[in-house]
């Protein structure tokens, strides 16, 4: 039953989270330290901060909240455990993002990513571009159940060709982002919106309804705030005689056919039938393999003057550096992959953030810091902005979207009971701040692996992710104008 509730509420009986006696301004010094350091690194290193300034800036911050840790009295063996099991929860991501630097790798000798390239320039109209980059994804990942799976598919081919069409990457890469992370919440095959319906008790499809009050609205903002920029302000002038001369070129290089969308067709499908990622993605790989010694031996043969065979050629495409020069400046950028060692500093970065976030748990510096936001709440949107306010926290302090939902949807769920709110109130809370702004943060999980799979820095695609930066305060303006606020049924 959807009702307006009455503004004014007594807090109920919160409970007291571990180590709360801990002190507040303890517990943000290493949060501010961490800031202050990578708020240098940005202005000293620019992008190139991801290339180590920035994970030396989380071991030093862990390295300080562990030091404060000991001080307090927390064994070692327990803040060394929680790192552990921090890094040991991020470690399906590594695997996958290894694996999305072969799978790209292949897919460029094999020639499906110039395939994709060279299709699109015929289909997408530039001044519609942006808008498609996002209703696709979207339409993607509520198939597939998965941004992550998303990015690595078709974001990828998104990218090549906004970049060759002249797009700003950033906005291409926050146009991807945003129907990606529109589709994982709206679908009932993503992990993330089973764990905030199971972690509240809510029903699937009932959590997923109501959660459309407030991200349909986003997702329809959005796309006119994309279609807008595509018309006015977005769209490059890129003449038809550059496009042709681009798909002229792409086609002598490579033996371009439909049957190489058969590969990518193949991904999806696994993926749809609940085939893992990590295997699905690494059928891609080999698919790929096949079909760079299938189709396109003549290229293999080129290269192996360079690398010393066919084989050394595949292999050096699934783990290291390749490309494939032609006389098209804009090409020579996209016929390039690093393979798996394209990901390390993405892994780095993954490794840093879980064990400073495994720090900030085991300190009880994180308990700390959400039991003072929600101790002074008293009011039905003062709670669900505190929980808003602790998704985000969460995502910054812990650098993991599954313990932005976890975490705050225990501290806070009988915090909404209490006050008489139904569990979906808050497990779409979960979903609006707490999955969409994980990759918004450039240490999170989410974060550092769309930026090394799309190729483009954090935050550079942060500010055009529309979708992530508007769903939060879509949350906020339904819960302090008590727009569809459930209460639970006596």
């Amino acid at each position: 039953m959807h009702e307006n509730v009455t503004q004014d509420l007594e807090p109920g009986p919160l409970e007291t989270p571990e180590h709360a006696d801990r002190s507040l301004l303890l517990a943000l010094v290493p949060l501010f330290a961490l800031f202050a350091l990578l708020g240098l690194n940005v202005a000293l290193y620019g992008d190139d901060s991801l290339s180590g300034a920035n994970q030396t800036a989380l071991i030093i911050a862990a390295a300080l909240a562990a030091g404060i840790s000991l001080f307090l009295g927390v064994p070692w063996v327990d803040i060394q455990e929680k790192m552990l099991e921090n890094i040991r929860a991020a470690t399906p991501a590594i695997l996958i993002l290894l694996m999305v630097g072969a799978l790209v790798g292949t897919w460029l000798i094999g020639g499906i990513v110039p395939t994709m390239i060279y299709y699109g320039l015929q289909i997408f109209n530039p001044s519609i571009f942006i808008v498609s980059c996002c209703i696709l994804t979207a339409i993607a990942s509520i198939v597939i159940g998965s941004s992550w799976s998303t990015s690595a598919t078709l974001g990828v081919a998104m990218m090549s060709i906004g970049y060759t069409l002249g797009f700003n990457p950033g906005l291409v890469a926050g146009a991807i982002v945003s129907g990606a992370y529109f589709g994982d919440k709206m679908s009932p095959l993503s992990d993330t919106t089973n764990l905030a319906s199971g972690v509240t008790g809510v029903d699937l499809f009932t959590h997923i309804r109501y959660l459309s009050m407030t991200s349909v609205p986003s997702f329809l903002l959005t796309l006119v705030l994309y279609l807008c920029i595509g018309f006015y302000f977005g769209t490059p002038s890129v003449e038809d005689t550059t496009t042709s001369q681009t798909q002229a070129v792409l086609a002598q290089r490579f033996n371009l056919s439909p049957l190489l969308l058969f590969v990518p067709a193949v991904v999806i499908f696994l993926i749809v039938k609940r085939v893992a990622a990590l295997p699905a993605l690494f059928v891609g790989t080999v698919l790929g393999a096949i079909a760079a010694v299938v189709l396109q031996y003549p290229l293999l043969i080129e290269l192996s003057e360079q690398y010393g065979g066919s084989y050394q050629v595949i292999m050096q495409a699934i783990y290291g550096d390749i490309a494939l020069p032609t006389d098209n400046v804009v090409l020579d950028e996209l016929l390039q992959s690093g393979g798996m060692a394209g990901m390390l500093n993405t892994i780095w970065l993954i490794i840093a953030a879980m064990t400073f976030g495994g720090v900030m748990e085991a300190s009880g510096f994180l308990q700390k810091i959400t039991h003072v936001l929600i101790s002074r709440v008293r009011s039905i949107g003062g709670l669900i902005t505190a929980t808003g306010g602790t998704c985000l926290l969460t995502n910054v302090s812990a650098s993991d979207q599954y313990l932005s939902v976890v975490v705050p949807g225990r501290m806070f769920i009988s915090a909404y009971r209490d006050r008489g709110l139904a569990p979906q109130n808050l497990s779409r809370t979960l979903e609006d701040c707490g999955t969409v702004t994980s990759v918004l943060v450039p240490w999170n999980t989410c974060g550092a692996f769309h930026a090394g799979v799309l190729g483009v820095a954090t935050l550079s695609y942060a500010p055009w992710a529309l979708f992530c930066l508007i769903s939060p305060f879509m949350t906020m303006l339904f819960a302090w104008a008590q727009i569809r606020i459930a209460k639970i049924e006596d």
